[in-house]
């Protein structure tokens, strides 16, 4: 920071010039980098007192310096911010199921709700309002609130890494309460998977429920399944890949559009890949298949064979385990409105098919199967295994009833055995 030098001398690179002006007041420019251009960026400020003005300047070059100051140009507004994060930032470097999440939230709930404010003006009440607006319009659920406030926290803390504002409203902002019945999980008891298990036996692809209710894999794991993942000798498969929910685009002429959407359209053409690789090593997990699974799959192997013999040129070739009836993969939503009718069809009540999961790892437990041995089934991160198993192993009421039979046993003793009255029993 300097005063304004003679005619003849230059500041140093990065110096503040300080002057006072014809108008009266002070000012200064200060540097505060370059713009994309490549040119200088400086910032014009004035006060009307040398004091104030050098305040303001150190206050800028600490921020310059910091790498925390405002870029040249007009100030982030919260759409024009979203929408550079989930397109720009997140896009390239998330699994294409969270960008789907990402920008739903940003579509839908944050830039219609608080797209207007200003990015470094943005205050936690703002989102606070939102959330209660959700849920008042539509008596949607404290989760989907719950989905907009946790992408608003990751944006706003990528706008505050970068320096575009100086804290995340977002974090300081409070969710929703969830609803007990909104987080609760039961899993299905015994008899329930009996039911679901005699009825998916009557189906096509009965051995896909199997893998769900048995080993508690996710739906993307088993619709992504191959044949060359499946060790039907050695009785394991191999989890590589997930399967993603189907994308389209047009393929109609520009010229006479179809007017349908893109997934509707009768020329659409896919718009993303079929599956990804897991994104963790936990992911990729050999899983052992017990005798009754290996028999099913070598079943629907050769069912599989017969249905490609019958299509003939109208099968789609894949090596996907599970394809629909003229071969090529599952759709995720065609298997999703298989669970419920399934589940309808068993009588067994209603329930999200990543119940049949909590399903899978409550059984583990009761079995007794080691915990490394469950992680790896379940495809748990070593560091974040014992909370989901807190998370997943639910323990079922008989077992809650034998424990209190148990304590009750041991701080009380045994139930006392009615004595019989002689006299009666002879019936004097």
């Amino acid at each position: 920071m300097a005063e304004k030098k003679k005619k003849g001398t230059r500041r140093a690179n990065g110096e503040s010039a300080i002057y006072f002006g014809k108008d009266g007041r002070w000012h200064a420019r200060v540097p505060m980098g370059y713009k994309d251009n490549g040119e200088p960026y400086r910032r014009h400020v004035t006060r009307p007192t040398r004091e104030e003005l050098v305040d303001e300047v150190r206050r800028l070059e600490k921020q310059r310096d910091a790498g925390s100051a405002r870029q040249p140009g007009k100030p982030w507004t919260v759409e024009k911010w979203l929408w550079h994060w989930v397109e720009d930032i997140a896009k390239p470097t998330v699994s294409e199921n969270t960008y789907d999440g990402y920008e739903v939230a940003v579509r839908v709930h944050l830039v219609p709700g608080v797209g207007k404010h200003r990015l470094d003006r943005l205050q936690p009440e703002h989102l606070e309002s939102l959330y209660r607006r959700m849920q008042a319009n539509g008596a949607r659920k404290a989760g989907t609130a719950h989905q907009a406030h946790r992408t608003a926290r990751t944006a706003l803390g990528e706008a505050v890494r970068r320096g575009y504002v100086a804290k995340n409203a977002a974090a300081l902002a409070k969710p929703p309460r969830m609803e007990e019945d909104e987080s609760e999980v039961e899993p299905y008891a015994v008899e329930e998977v009996q039911r679901l298990l005699l009825e998916a036996n009557k189906r096509r692809n009965s051995s896909r429920w199997m893998l769900a209710l048995a080993l508690g894999l996710r739906q993307g794991e088993t619709l992504g399944l191959r044949w060359a993942d499946v060790d039907l000798d050695n009785e394991y498969l191999k989890l590589r890949r997930n399967r993603l929910r189907p994308r389209y685009k047009h393929g109609c002429p520009e010229a006479s559009p179809c007017g349908r959407k893109a997934g509707y359209c009768p020329d659409k053409m896919q718009a993303r890949r079929e599956t990804k690789n897991t994104k963790s090593r936990a992911g990729r997990r050999a899983v052992p298949l017990p005798g009754p699974l290996v028999a099913m799959l070598r079943a629907h192997a050769k069912t599989q064979e017969r249905e490609r013999k019958t299509a003939g040129d109208l099968w789609t070739e894949s090596d996907y385990v599970f394809t629909k009836l003229l071969g090529g993969p599952l759709s995720p939503n065609t298997d999703y409105h298989d669970w419920k009718r399934l589940l309808e069809d068993a009588k067994v009540r209603d329930g999200r098919l990543h119940d049949a999961r909590h399903t899978a790892a409550t059984v583990l437990m009761l079995l007794g199967v080691p915990d490394r041995v469950i992680d790896q089934i379940m495809g748990w991160e070593p560091g974040t295994s014992a909370s989901m198993r807190a998370r997943y192993l639910h323990v079922p009421d008989a077992m809650l009833k034998d424990v209190a039979k148990k304590i009750a046993d041991a701080i009380w003793g045994p139930p006392e055995t009615p004595s019989v009255d002689k006299n009666q029993d002879n019936g004097g």
